[in-house]
């Protein structure tokens, strides 16, 4: 993460045309030019005009009866990709980074579902995303309650979550659908607050690094 302290130290390491200046007045240089510290965001944000509502019934479900709640989603491969970070940029604009990138060599697809109250995952990997595949990790999900009780299921907008069949299919054994709350999503949000969590011990291992005058540790 590019502190001020950190910011102020690269432009006096510069070789080229090193630039001496304080912390405060770098601040005061970045407010006048209206320059923010901003997080890397991509475009995928929910646009679903009963938003509120849905949040408000899964929040009810989830804190009231967490035991018929459920999350489905599909992770692909690990890949050599640009992480989102933070940075210093004009105010209002912070930098975007592309929602999903070309796989020239075909992927595969782990299909997860978590269940909230038990707090247990399971899934297996497929090929491809499809309605079909979508289909058959719901109806684990329904058989991991076999009493025939409503049960709910968080998932994102994927075409492929949403078809006739699904619709009727869910309809029919009382499964109630919750989609286009990705980010609320337990099952969808695990790898990324494992990332988070990396990212924020190399910048604390970064600084005290920095602050003690010690070798930069490289990490992957």
């Amino acid at each position: 993460m590019w502190s001020v302290r950190k910011l102020a130290d690269y432009l006096t390491s510069q070789a080229a045309r090193p630039i001496s200046v304080g912390r405060e007045r770098l601040r005061q240089l970045l407010i006048k030019h209206q320059i923010t510290f901003q997080r890397t965001k991509t475009w995928k944000e929910s646009n679903d005009p009963q938003r509120d509502a849905k949040l408000a019934r899964i929040e009810h479900v989830i804190s009231h009866f967490p035991q018929p709640v459920f999350a489905f989603d599909e992770f692909g491969p690990l890949v050599i990709r640009p992480q989102a970070g933070a940075d210093w940029v004009p105010k209002s604009h912070p930098r975007r980074l592309p929602a999903n990138y070309h796989k020239l060599h075909g992927v595969q697809q782990f299909h997860g579902c978590y269940s909230v109250g038990a707090d247990q995952l399971w899934g297996v990997v497929n090929r491809r995303k499809g309605a079909a595949n979508t289909l058959a990790a719901l109806k684990s999900i329904r058989r991991a309650r076999p009493d025939g009780a409503p049960i709910y299921v968080i998932l994102d907008n994927l075409s492929a979550h949403k078809g006739k069949r699904i619709r009727a299919w869910a309809a029919r054994k009382k499964v109630e659908l919750h989609r286009y709350l990705r980010w609320r999503n337990a099952n969808a949000r695990h790898p990324d607050v494992l990332a988070a969590r990396r990212r924020e011990r190399a910048r604390i291992r970064s600084e005290r690094q920095r602050r003690w005058g010690q070798p930069i540790t490289r990490t992957a």
